[in-house]
């Protein structure tokens, strides 16, 4: 299997190359800089890994929550190499890629990522390695309050996300000694949803190139607001 992920769903835009053994990633802070720096990553990463780009068997993408242009390129390059090679494609919870890095980097099995969902409102979820180091979401994905977040039971949560920075006080507040501990500068990678993404493919999880599709929690992305109605 080799398999491209690729993931412009935050200030951070990263691209990752997996064969099941080797793994190698680009990954840059670019705000408002990631139509121009994806694919230049893509030529990258083929070059050093010496694929051809008609050897990718897989596409996998951060599919959301997140910004809503980050979620629109990363789903529209997703499409476009997979209609270009017919491959499948796997899409990723960001919010799953957040959570899955910090476990990686040992910040523990209970992981409680929220990213900034701006007009006062985050991204959030909560998720547990369980058995066999499968990554567990506890409830559903949430935009929401800080205020409001579903917050697990239990103890030793870990922080995620760059709203730990924006809200922090407030989440620190209500979990008390619940939260182990927070990390706010740290952003779902390609990386992590190429690992997370390996095992939905080798079950069957692989979604044809016009089902690659964002998906941003908030029902009214893009829709319009409606003016008010005169007076009568």
């Amino acid at each position: 299997m080799k398999m491209l992920a690729i993931d412009t769903s935050t200030i951070a835009c990263s691209a990752a190359l997996f064969d099941g053994g080797d793994l190698i990633e680009r990954f840059e802070i670019a705000p408002r800089g990631h139509a121009g720096l994806l694919l230049p990553m893509l030529d990258e990463l083929l070059a050093e890994a010496g694929w051809s780009r008609e050897q990718i068997e897989v596409v996998a993408f951060g599919r959301g929550p997140g910004a809503f242009t980050g979620l629109r390129i990363a789903a529209g390059v997703a499409q476009g190499i997979a209609f270009g090679l017919d491959t499948p494609v796997v899409p990723v919870s960001t919010l799953a890629a957040l959570a899955y890095g910090a476990t990686r980097e040992g910040k523990g099995s209970r992981i409680l990522a929220a990213m900034d969902a701006r007009m006062h409102e985050i991204y959030w979820g909560a998720y547990e390695v369980g058995e066999g180091g499968v990554l567990a979401l506890h409830g559903t994905e949430q935009v929401c309050a800080p205020m409001d977040a579903t917050l697990p039971a239990g103890d030793g949560w870990f922080g995620a996300g760059d709203a730990w920075e924006v809200y922090g006080e407030v989440m620190r507040l209500r979990l008390g000694r619940r939260l182990a501990g927070w990390d706010a500068g740290r952003y779902p990678r390609a990386r992590d949803v190429a690992l997370l993404a390996a095992p939905i493919y080798k079950l069957g999880g692989g979604l044809s190139a016009e089902q690659a599709l964002p998906v941003y929690l908030r029902d009214n992305v893009a829709q319009p607001r409606r003016k008010p109605s005169p007076p009568e």
